[in-house]
């Protein structure tokens, strides 16, 4: 797919980069990526993927918007406080960018839906708050050769793992081989 006349003017600080140019802006614009949570991790990532020009960006998230989560999940605002998560992010990644398309998964990412969900997607992202949905998210990427970006946050510390086994590197649960016991770990 090939960018219009208006995406070529707003890419265009980004393709003067001499390592990036314009077959970089293209190959941002011909790919997928599956965000898991559009909350804390999920909020700053998706709005980067939009501005960036990622041509698809898929969102599944069942919750809602919720006041008490607005100091960090900078993708919602006070006006979408009681509404789905799903329908905020569209919104507002729309906003950011209207020529990304955005494709909503609704429901839970679980053990029955994750395959058929990932597989048309480039790239995962893990922004879940949940051991069954990152567990899920490995399985997914794991058996459909798909590189997993995975983030966490425990009060003042976070981390980020790249997970490629396809390019052989470990998985997640190569670090982590079972959940642990429900309430053995905070949320």
């Amino acid at each position: 797919m090939t960018m219009t006349s208006e995406e070529q003017v707003r890419y265009s600080r980004q393709t003067l980069l001499q390592e990036f140019g314009k077959e970089g802006q293209e190959r941002l614009k011909n790919s997928a990526v599956l965000c898991i949570g559009t909350g804390g991790l999920g909020s700053p990532s998706l709005m980067y993927l939009a501005a960036a020009g990622v041509g698809k960006i898929g969102l599944i998230d069942p919750d809602i918007v919720d006041l008490s989560n607005l100091h960090r999940q900078i993708l919602h605002d006070s006006d979408r406080v009681g509404t789905p998560k799903l329908e905020s992010a569209r919104s507002r990644v729309a906003a950011i960018n209207p020529h990304v398309e955005i494709i909503e998964h609704s429901g839970y990412f679980n053990a029955h839906n994750c395959l058929a969900i990932v597989k048309d997607y480039d790239l995962i992202l893990d922004g879940s708050d949940n051991f069954p949905t990152r567990f899920c998210a490995n399985d997914a990427a794991f058996f459909l050769k798909k590189p997993l970006i995975h983030g966490a946050i425990f009060q003042f510390e976070g981390q980020v793992t790249v997970f490629a086994p396809h390019l052989g590197g470990p998985c997640y649960r190569c670090l982590l081989p079972e959940p642990p016991p429900e309430g053995a770990v905070p949320t």
